[in-house]
């Protein structure tokens, strides 16, 4: 029994060593001192995002940076995201709408709609987004500066999330938890190894010339964790890339509700531990009952030593990530149930290989 002891404050204590080189490193995208002129290609792939578009085209419509081409490329939707798009477009010569081809077998939708999209871009840098975000001011200027100033071949970021119903809280501040508890960030862009990898398809820029000659949404079209698995592939062809916090340049709601969530979180989940399901139980059991174990079997100060370090971890990440303190550090007891119940969703999906996402069926 004393050796699950010591694993469980190892393992408690390597999360807190992390999350403490996160905080003091501060892995974030910032401003950029000079300007740029580079022709930048957006790129949008869109699925039934009607409800959801039109603040994204109107932010970067607004961008302080002009120098873009925006191309939104409709994926057989079911309802009138292309209308949307198109009308959209009339209004400014540098957006077009693009009708996707169906989907071939073997690709996933966004892989595949990703695939299209670069091979009408002609910009130096192709930045992907997704239907559901918004951009700031700064954004693309201070990406380029990064991407020049790294000779970056990938710069992704994880964007500031949106929360508006309590559901919503109680579920998305997981995946910044779970990034900044188990990955030293900056390690992804200082060291080669592609095991150090870490991206969010939210926020992909690529240097067009790499890009278009290793073709990586193809390379990738079958993964459901594309972002990563590109990074990975990336860091594999001796390129470089990086991963940063979006520090309030773009933001963007996953999901709307705690159903939505917990669905579209398990549908990553397994993928995100390697699709190990002994990885994933044995990551729960030392996080969610580790503590609980603490408290029966050892004494109180050793478990209020732990909740220090749990709470010390929660209020920098939450710092780090631009959310509330306060609120995870309330709900954090009820957020560890909802990633126990998203990872067991994620393996019963797993198993069962029962998995939809906008209409699709989608192999995890």
């Amino acid at each position: 029994m004393m050796i699950l002891f010591y694993i469980i404050f190892f393992f408690l204590i390597l999360r807190f060593t992390v999350t403490l080189f996160n905080f003091i490193s501060n892995p974030k995208l910032t401003a950029s001192p000079k300007h740029y002129q580079d022709l930048v290609s957006v790129l949008i792939p869109a699925r039934n995002e009607a409800g959801d578009i039109l603040p994204l085209l109107e932010s970067l419509k607004q961008q302080d940076y002009k120098h873009i081409e925006v191309y939104v490329l409709d994926d057989n939707s079911d309802d009138n995201t292309y209308e949307i798009c198109e009308a959209f477009a009339q209004t400014d010569a540098r957006f077009h709408t693009l009708k996707g081809e169906v989907l071939k077998q073997g690709w996933l939708g966004k892989n595949f709609a990703c695939h299209q999209l670069a091979k009408h871009a002609k910009g130096k840098y192709l930045l992907f987004l997704d239907a559901d975000e918004l951009v700031k001011d700064g954004l693309i200027n201070s990406a380029i500066h990064r991407m020049h100033m790294n000779k970056l071949d990938l710069l992704s970021l994880f964007t500031n999330q949106t929360m508006k119903t309590r559901g919503e809280q109680l579920v998305v501040p997981m995946m910044h938890y779970i990034l900044l508890n188990l990955l030293p960030l900056r390690l992804v862009f200082l060291s080669k190894n592609p095991a150090f990898s870490a991206a969010s398809g939210q926020f992909m820029m690529f240097n067009a010339t790499t890009y278009h000659e290793y073709k990586w949404h193809k390379q990738v079209k079958e993964q459901v964790v594309e972002d990563v698995e590109i990074m990975k592939r990336v860091k594999q062809e001796k390129l470089v890339g990086e991963a940063l916090l979006a520090n309030g340049y773009i933001f963007c709601r996953m999901y709307k509700g705690y159903n939505d969530a917990i669905n579209g979180f398990s549908k990553n989940m397994l993928s995100g531990f390697g699709n190990s399901i002994p990885g994933l139980l044995v990551y729960l059991f030392l996080v969610l009952l580790g503590p609980v174990l603490i408290l029966f079997y050892l004494n109180s100060q050793l478990f209020f030593f732990c909740c220090t370090l749990i709470l010390l971890s929660r209020l920098m990440i939450s710092l780090l990530s631009g959310q509330s303190p306060i609120i995870n550090i309330l709900f954090h007891p009820i957020q560890m149930l909802s990633l126990g119940l998203v990872s067991f969703q994620s393996i019963r999906k797993k198993i069962t290989n029962k998995v939809t996402w906008k209409g699709r069926k989608v192999s995890i």
